[in-house]
């Protein structure tokens, strides 16, 4: 039998080769194993922790407990350092970036102050420090308080549905502390994804679905669909409740929800200037990402906004919430190949080509509202004005509804672009018609547009005493707060013992 020598005399090439298979087959060995001590690893934290705190359990510090890297995470929703071109998690005043908002919002308290709302964890800050709810006393139902704390679930289950709907929302204040956080979206016995929100589950009912039969990933949206939606306060359902309510019988298009609103005669309220019965999107983000690319590749709302991380050999969600932009390697270079500074590129591209149009449509539709008015002072009969109103509440509608979700030109931009152009046509066909209504009335000249370049202009042109609102605000802030929060301490303690 001839040695190893032998055999290699004469061909060094064969050495070559088995030197290189070994260590092909080391590595490959060296990989199992470390992959076996990972999903060892994972094995170890990835099971679900006894619970021992109760089912209503609304402090995410509790929780925190048992999960202590998805509650770090999600600490860091605190931060609003971070700003993109158009949001971002900073407050940013809205109406001081667009004056023309307050007078499309005229007769409307989104006109007194609209800010873009921080993280999920100042979500409570956030509702009792806005002029649209922080006055005394206040007009705004407790419904108001629905998408805003874990303390939610807890009282539906004590009052019922419509008992906590019912009242105004100062109400439920001293029993609403705890800003958005894990008992929102996860079942305390076992940890899975759930509905806390009645609202959702008899939209989904009135389609005719069932929540119990969506899959995971599906319910990696829903959870968010259960707020980031478009919804509104539902009177006739109830005698004397705000019962919230989303529009979603006929489907989720803009259309479909416009086409519900019409059957049941809803109206927002009634413009101070034009006199038109507006409607008001809220914030359909859920229904115009459902149109969008990503929605139809099967991508979910945390794929983006919370995606896995790894720490200390763990695989986790990130539970701080925010833009995919300040967080680009972890949400979109998961799919996407492309440079940082390329991937932002293409979302401002989209977003300022949008942008464009809509400034266009609000331009509009200022200059709608002021003819109208202008036509009612000069004896415009309300046969004359019917489908101009009609015209510009389809407008503004649609307005409105690509303008209040903050991610919609990301989410759909070919969806949100639809819907500004059929705005902007509603909005030319109002004017044409009034300035026939005009002519009619013997005033065949231009109605100037108002000088509205800033938000304090804006409002003095509509009419509104700001003054006023925060003298109410300031008293609000340093009176009813400051009890809601002694009467919050006291709960805290007896949640302790």
């Amino acid at each position: 039998m001839r040695s190893i020598q032998e055999i290699l005399k004469g061909r060094p090439w064969l050495g070559w080769l088995i030197f290189l298979t070994t260590v092909v087959i080391v590595f490959l060995l060296g990989m199992l194993a470390s992959s076996i001590m990972e999903r060892r690893a994972e094995a170890v934290f990835a099971y679900t922790p006894e619970v021992k705190f109760s089912g209503n359990e609304p402090r995410s510090s509790v929780w925190g407990e048992l999960f202590p890297r998805e509650y770090d995470s999600y600490l860091k929703t605190a931060d609003t350092s971070f700003r993109s071109k158009y949001n971002g998690s900073a407050m940013i005043d809205m109406l001081r970036e667009s004056p023309r908002m307050v007078v499309l919002w005229a007769g409307y308290a989104f006109s007194k102050e609209y800010s873009q709302g921080r993280g999920h964890y100042h979500a409570i800050d956030d509702i009792r420090n806005t002029l649209r709810t922080g006055t005394v006393p206040s007009p705004q139902p407790n419904t108001c308080w629905t998408c805003k704390s874990p303390d939610v679930p807890r009282l539906m289950k004590e009052t019922g549905t419509a008992g906590f709907y019912s009242g105004t929302w100062d109400t439920k204040g001293s029993e609403i502390i705890n800003p958005i956080g894990c008992a929102d979206c996860h079942d305390a016995k076992t940890m899975n994804l759930h509905i806390s929100r009645p609202a959702l589950i008899e939209a989904l009912e009135a389609q005719g679905r069932d929540i119990s039969k969506v899959t995971h990933q599906e319910m990696r949206s829903l959870v968010c669909a259960q707020c980031h939606v478009e919804y509104y306060f539902n009177k006739k359902k109830i005698e004397g409740v705000a019962y919230l309510t989303f529009p979603w019988k006929n489907g989720t298009s803009v259309e479909e929800i416009e086409k519900y609103y019409e059957e049941t005669g809803f109206t927002d309220w009634t413009h101070a200037l034009s006199r038109t019965q507006m409607l008001k999107a809220q914030h359909p983000d859920y229904e115009i990402f459902l149109t969008g690319v990503h929605a139809s590749r099967g991508v979910s709302c945390a794929d983006c906004h919370m995606p896995f991380i790894s720490e200390g050999g763990q695989k986790f969600t990130d539970h701080h919430i925010q833009s995919p932009l300040n967080n680009v390697a972890n949400s979109c270079q998961v799919c996407h190949r492309e440079e940082t500074e390329k991937l932002i590129s293409d979302v401002y591209s989209r977003q300022d080509k949008i942008m464009e149009n809509r400034i266009i449509l609000e331009t509009l539709l200022v200059r709608c509202h002021v003819e109208a008015k202008t036509a009612w002072d000069l004896g415009a009969s309300e046969d004359q004005m019917k489908d101009i109103l009609n015209s510009i509440r389809k407008a503004q509608w649609r307005w409105d509804f690509s303008a209040a979700g903050h991610g919609n030109s990301f989410h759909s931009p070919v969806e949100v672009s639809r819907i500004v152009a059929g705005g902007i046509s509603f909005a030319q066909d109002a004017r044409v018609q009034l300035a026939r209504v005009l002519a009619s009335l013997d005033n065949n000249s231009e109605i100037p547009y108002p000088d509205i370049n800033t938000k304090a202009k804006a409002q003095a042109f509509v009419g509104l005493d700001l003054k006023k609102f925060n003298e109410e605000k300031t008293s609000f802030i340093e009176t009813i707060v400051p009890q809601w929060l002694n009467a919050g301490s006291e709960r805290e303690k007896g949640y302790n013992k």
